[in-house]
């Protein structure tokens, strides 16, 4: 699996790319961009919906990417509450990944013919199924079952790897996309026997990690789907910077999540959990230190700093019950939203307006806070309902920034040292 200190390298490496490649095109302007508000407003709302018929190879490696995270994410929210014996909040986790497994089949449809779509659906489901079946085997301590599981799984990753080389008409070597699949079906056993032993600090860990290989993924699915030509046009500078900034952004918005439900959960997972956020905080501040700079850089890990803090202190006073502590960190809030606001945009030099910026940020705290709500109140499917518009969201707007950041800015290469220090402060609950 990729290190932590080998992540940082790459994102680095993209965005700092990324924006050569692109601040130095002849039709670039000198002068400040005018603001666009419309982007940063549909950054507040991206939709959930199916790619078209004819959707470009780029509007195909977003949306497998999105699915595929997503997909992570809830297989782990699943098995984790198999484990728990978690079993209203399990059904809901459960419906969702069903949903996902249908907007990805339907994905594949698209992206290959209703018959690649119909045997995708057949396997991933099994493949689902085979993840559930593990964690209640780890919940219980079957050893046996785990192992009978365990040796299905491998199986089915054996299937998905002659499946997309037939699929792809050998654009993926089968051994090359059943390594891929064993990677991801690896990760996600991991995960659950950490969490079982109660290593939460590992579970947490393993959980960034199968989050990031299921997301990169989708570049394989999407590449795999188009002409060779066209899949080569996938790994231009600015896509990358696109897939870079859009899976970090959803990774902060389900690590905060994570961070604020386990609250309830009691100070080691809690522990944990703000441990990755503080982990995602670094890497994004070493990618903005890529684009702007350190000094910038650090004005960054700064307001978002605040921002993280903010977030868990709200989740704090939701677990406490402390009306009073609730409504001085909501109104904190607002203002971190505005800093942050301002930050965007004055590297941006106003190609985003700090209002239509200010609007975005705060739709992403709005569902962070109703999220953390709902569950506190045991509304597990509100709860997920905000959880998966947040995550959507979080890929918009990792879209706005990214035009805005292609439009205007130089790059700046990494000055010393790692500024990140301790990365997002996520603190324990007093």
């Amino acid at each position: 699996m990729r290190s932590r200190t080998g992540l940082v390298a790459l994102v680095t490496f993209v965005l700092a790319a990324a924006v050569a490649c692109t601040s130095n095109t002849p039709s670039r302007s000198s002068s400040p961009a005018s603001p666009t508000t419309t982007a940063a407003h549909h950054a507040a709302t991206t939709p959930d919906a199916p790619v078209p018929p004819n959707a470009s190879p780029k509007q195909l490696r977003a949306k497998f990417e999105q699915l595929l995270g997503e997909h992570a994410l809830l297989a782990m929210r699943l098995t984790r509450s198999e484990v728990s014996k978690a079993s209203d909040f399990g059904q809901v986790a459960e419906a969702s990944l069903e949903e996902n497994t249908d907007a990805l089949s339907q994905l594949v449809g698209t992206a290959y013919d209703d018959a690649q779509g119909d045997r995708f659906q057949q396997l991933w489901q099994g493949y689902v199924t085979g993840l559930s079946t593990y964690a209640s085997a780890a919940a219980s301590q079957d050893a046996s079952a785990k192992q009978q599981a365990r040796t299905e799984l491998m199986a089915y990753c054996d299937d998905y790897g002659a499946w997309l080389a037939t699929a792809s008409n050998g654009q993926v070597q089968a051994s090359d996309a059943v390594r891929t699949a064993r990677t991801r079906v690896m990760g996600l056993l991991q995960q659950v026997d950490t969490y079982a032993a109660r290593d939460y600090d590992q579970a947490y860990k393993l959980e960034r990690e199968a989050y990031q290989n299921s997301f990169t993924a989708g570049a394989i699915l999407a590449k795999a789907s188009v002409t060779p030509k066209a899949a080569a046009s996938l790994d231009a500078a600015p896509e990358q910077l696109r897939s870079a900034f859009a899976m970090l952004l959803g990774e902060h918005m389900e690590l905060i999540i994570d961070a604020q439900r386990a609250t309830f959960a009691g100070a080691p997972e809690f522990k944990a959990a703000a441990a990755q956020v503080n982990a995602n905080t670094a890497t994004l501040t070493k990618a903005m230190e890529a684009i702007v700079g350190p000094k910038k850089a650090a004005e960054f890990q700064s307001a978002w700093a605040n921002h993280v803090e903010g977030l868990l202190a709200y989740s704090t006073a939701v677990a406490g019950k402390d009306e009073a502590a609730k409504a001085t960190a909501a109104q904190n809030l607002d203002g971190f939203a505005a800093r942050l606001a301002l930050y965007f945009s004055d590297i941006v030099r106003n190609e985003l307006p700090v209002e239509a910026l200010t609007d975005v940020l705060s739709v992403h705290d709005k569902h962070l806070i109703e999220q953390v709500n709902a569950y506190a109140a045991n509304d597990y499917a509100m709860a997920q309902e905000m959880q998966l518009a947040g995550y959507q969201q979080m890929l918009g707007v990792a879209n706005t920034l990214v035009g805005a950041i292609q439009k205007t800015m130089q790059p700046h290469q990494p000055i010393g040292g790692s500024l990140t220090g301790g990365g997002g402060t996520a603190q324990p609950p007093r």
